[in-house]
C-alpha cells in the first residue's frame, strides 16, 4: 500500500503545471483618461503579460498623456521609445506585471501627487481669500 501512495505521488509530481491565462484591463491609444481602460478586462492568451504603458507628447505649450492597457508578448515588456499620431511623436514607457488585472488605470504614486496639487490648490485660495 505504501508503495503504491509513493508511486502516485511521483506521477502526479512529474505532470505538466496547468499554465493558466491572466485577465488584464484594456484600452489603446488615443485613451486620454486611465479611467477608460477599467471598462474593459480582457483575458489574454496564456504567455501573455499585463501592459501598462503611457506615452508623452508635446505640441507647442499643450502636453498630451495617452494610456494603453493590453496584453502583451513578454518582448514588448520594460520597453521605451517613440510612437506618432496625430503628427505628435510621443515618448512612452511599458511596464508589465503578472496577475490578474495588476494593469491599473492609474500608477501608484497618482494619490500623492494628486494630493500635493490639491493641498497647492487650497493653499492658494486660501491666500487669495485672506
Amino acid at each position: 500500500m505504501m508503495k503504491s501512495k509513493g508511486s502516485l505521488l511521483i506521477l502526479i509530481g512529474c505532470l505538466p503545471l496547468a499554465v493558466m491565462s491572466l485577465t488584464c484591463y484594456t484600452c489603446m491609444f488615443p485613451a486620454i483618461s486611465p479611467l477608460d481602460c477599467l471598462k474593459f478586462p480582457q483575458e489574454c492568451p496564456v504567455g501573455q503579460r499585463c501592459l501598462a504603458s503611457t506615452a508623452v507628447g508635446v505640441k507647442g505649450s499643450v502636453s498630451i498623456v495617452l494610456y494603453e492597457r493590453s496584453c502583451a508578448l513578454p518582448s514588448q515588456c520594460d520597453q521605451h521609445g517613440e510612437k506618432h499620431a496625430a503628427g505628435i511623436k510621443f515618448n512612452y514607457t511599458n511596464e508589465c506585471c503578472d496577475t490578474d488585472l495588476c494593469n491599473t488605470a492609474a500608477p501608484i504614486s497618482s494619490p500623492r501627487w494628486t494630493g500635493a496639487v490639491l493641498s497647492l490648490c487650497s493653499l492658494v485660495l486660501l491666500l487669495q481669500l485672506g
